[in-house]
C-alpha cells in the first residue's frame, strides 16, 4: 500500500503536447506520510492534494484552461492537532515547443484564488481560522510521446506566489516559492 501511495505522490499528470483543436485533461495526486518518535512522545503528519486541469488547445503552441486544486493535512502531535483545508479555482495558459516528434517542452502559468480552513485542536477543544487569497505561479516540464499523443512529463519545481488573509484581523500572508531542483515530478498525459 505504501509503495502505491509513494508512487501516487509522484504522479504528476499533465498535459500532452497536441494537435490545435483538440481537448487536454490533467492533474496531480499527492500523497505524504511521517511518523517522528522522539522521547515519550509521537508525531504523525500526513497530507493530500488532488489538481486536475482542462484545457483547450487552440493554438499548435498554444493551451488555455482551468484548474482547481483540493488538500488537506493533519498533524497529530498528541494532544495537540492540527487540520487544514485547502481550496484553489483558477485558470493557466501553456506554451509548448516541439523539439521534435518525442520531446517537446512547455511551461504553464497558473493565477487564481484560494480558500483555507484551519482547525487547531488542544482536547475537546478546537480554534477555527478561515482565510481567502490569490496564486500564481510558472512551472516549465518536458514531455515525452510515448505514442499517439500519450506520454511522459518531468517537472523539477518552478516559481510561485501565495497570499492569504485572514478572517477576524487575522495575519495578511504571503511567500514566494523558488523550487528549481528541490522538487522532481514524474507523470502521464494524454489529449483527447
Amino acid at each position: 500500500m505504501k509503495k502505491i501511495l509513494v508512487m501516487a505522490a509522484l504522479a504528476i499528470c499533465s498535459f500532452a503536447n497536441a494537435q490545435k483543436g483538440t481537448i487536454l485533461v490533467g492533474g496531480n495526486v499527492a500523497y505524504s506520510s511521517e511518523t517522528t518518535d522522539y522521547t515519550n512522545s509521537e508525531t504523525k503528519s500526513n497530507q493530500f492534494s488532488f489538481s486536475p486541469k482542462v484545457g483547450y488547445q487552440f493554438h499548435e503552441n498554444w493551451t488555455v484552461g482551468g484548474e482547481f486544486t483540493v488538500a488537506s493535512s493533519k498533524n497529530d502531535q498528541g494532544i495537540n492537532e492540527y487540520k487544514t483545508n485547502d481550496f484553489k479555482i483558477g485558470a493557466f495558459v501553456r506554451y509548448s515547443v516541439p523539439l521534435n516528434q518525442t520531446f517537446s517542452v512547455f511551461a504553464d502559468l497558473g493565477a487564481g484564488i484560494q480558500n483555507r480552513t484551519e482547525k487547531d485542536y488542544v482536547g475537546p477543544n478546537y480554534t477555527k481560522y478561515k482565510a481567502d487569497g490569490m496564486y500564481v505561479g510558472i512551472t516549465p516540464a518536458l514531455f515525452i510521446n510515448m505514442k499517439q499523443g500519450f506520454g511522459l512529463n518531468f517537472s523539477i519545481g518552478g516559481l510561485g506566489y501565495n497570499t492569504y488573509s485572514y478572517d477576524n484581523n487575522g495575519p495578511d500572508v504571503s511567500n514566494f516559492n523558488f523550487n528549481f531542483g528541490q522538487t522532481f515530478n514524474i507523470g502521464i498525459s494524454k489529449n483527447f
